[in-house]
């Protein structure tokens, strides 16, 4: 049952990551990316870390889509959907691009043959993630955060700027 699921969450996390990349409409793709978001949630899920799964579901898929669809919409991009063919050179990088990233993925599951490693005890609970977040990660989760606002009070300057 664990295997099904785990080929029906990627599935689901592949065709909506390819659609993020490839649609034009912006809306639409913060869609895409908020079902692969809810995917990855499953794949927590799968892992046996109930908490880190909810606050995926919670954190990225509601708050994080909900800013950025409020960006989106704040923005007019109609004159941006348009956009211009793009050149030879993005043309070739991206397949040769795309092609040692998936070299480097295989690479990467092949030296899983023998299984995950060990999971360490109370992976996935709230006091495992929280002695993290607030001790080895502190730093970096405060200059995301700091991030996400500079890229929000862009956002605003910008669509300010074209009215």
């Amino acid at each position: 049952m664990q295997l099904l699921a785990f080929f029906v969450l990627s599935l689901l996390a592949l065709v909506s990551a390819i659609v993020v990349v490839t649609h034009r409409n912006p809306v639409v793709a913060a869609l895409a990316l908020a079902f692969n978001l809810v995917a990855i949630a499953g794949f927590y899920f799968l892992l046996d870390a109930q908490f880190i799964a909810l606050l995926q579901v919670i954190v990225y898929a509601g708050a994080i889509m909900v800013l950025i669809l409020f960006v989106i919409m704040l923005l007019n991009l109609k004159q941006e959907l348009g956009g211009r063919p793009s050149g030879i050179v993005p043309r070739v990088l991206a397949p040769v691009l795309g092609l040692v990233f998936a070299a480097i993925l295989g690479r990467a599951f092949l030296s899983l043959r023998g299984g995950f490693p060990a999971r360490a005890p109370g992976y996935g609970t709230v006091e495992a993630v929280g002695r993290e977040m607030y001790t080895r990660f502190f730093y970096p989760f405060e200059v995301v955060s700091l991030l996400l606002v500079a890229a929000m009070v862009g956002a605003v300057l910008l669509a300010k700027r074209r009215l």
